[in-house]
């Protein structure tokens, strides 16, 4: 279930991811007349979005969200959909359409519904979603001792992480699982031996191995060595 390509450094991890993401989302406009792209926050994706950006692709038929979201205002700089502008939408085509997370809620567990409504207004199944892996083996923001079930009847999911400043909104697990195409970008050494021991001795209170266990597809990795 897991294809993993293994790059010399962060620059080229970020030109093959980008070269596989287009040729996936060109693959579904052949098929579809949308597709969606889910993409993550964090430091990684600062370098791979840009070289996603610059890809010819019929941007107006792509609509872009996010795993993940904190709760804070869309231009904080801790929050995923400020970083996801600067780094990729702004450098796209006027057309290419944005769908955050955030609502104007006081707090996530208040705005469940209305995301989960504008989430189910997107082309689903998901097209192609991104991901990253945290320390802890977490996923979008879905993080050990959680209930994996839980929200299964919404598209999304609030949370209080255990160790983190703010509350945030993540895509529900079965939403990520049953995306047709999902890329894990993994750098560090800690997290590449963290993969290796969650595909070979499975830990169920890990959310990277509750994802492996419900895919409807296989999850390409790509690593720096």
């Amino acid at each position: 279930m897991i294809q993993r390509r293994a790059f010399p450094d962060i620059e080229s991890l970020s030109q093959g991811f980008a070269d596989f993401a287009a040729a996936t989302l060109r693959n579904t406009l052949s098929r579809k007349p949308q597709a969606t792209l889910v993409v993550p926050g964090g430091n990684t994706p600062r370098h791979y979005l840009p070289a996603l950006a610059k890809c010819q692709l019929p941007w107006d038929r792509i609509t872009v969200t996010l795993s993940d979201e904190r709760w804070v205002d869309v231009n904080d700089a801790q929050s995923n959909e400020h970083l996801v502008k600067q780094h990729m939408m702004n450098h796209l085509p006027a057309n290419a359409r944005f769908v955050g997370l955030k609502t104007d809620h006081d707090n996530p567990f208040d705005a469940i519904e209305t995301i989960h409504q504008r989430l189910d207004k997107l082309p689903l199944p998901l097209s192609l979603t991104v991901l990253g892996l945290g320390e802890d083996g977490h996923i979008a923001s879905l993080f050990p001792g959680m209930n994996p079930d839980l929200a299964d009847t919404h598209h999304c999911i609030a949370v209080a992480p255990p160790v983190a400043p703010s509350l945030r909104v993540s895509l529900s697990l079965k939403l990520l699982a049953q995306s047709e195409q999902i890329v894990l970008v993994v750098t560090g050494e800690s997290k590449r031996r963290l993969l290796d021991r969650l595909t070979t001795n499975p830990d169920k209170k890990i959310p990277m191995v509750w994802l492996l266990q419900r895919l409807n597809s296989a999850i390409t990795v790509f690593e720096t060595n």
